[in-house]
């Protein structure tokens, strides 16, 4: 476990940009990844999305 909080943080973003951007700042590695949820959480959407399939 030590190792671990020794070590140099690596972190993978998914979602608020901003998130990664303050750590970016900070000097830590981030790799972000745009991700939003399926038909932007609208359940009646996202029905007519499967349909699609």
């Amino acid at each position: 476990m030590e190792n671990l909080f020794n070590s140099e943080l690596k972190v993978i973003n998914m979602g608020l940009e901003e998130f990664a951007e303050t750590l970016k700042e900070r000097g830590t590695q981030v790799i972000h990844v745009r991700w939003q949820p399926p038909a932007m959480g609208d359940d009646n959407l996202l029905s007519l999305l499967d349909k699609l399939k």
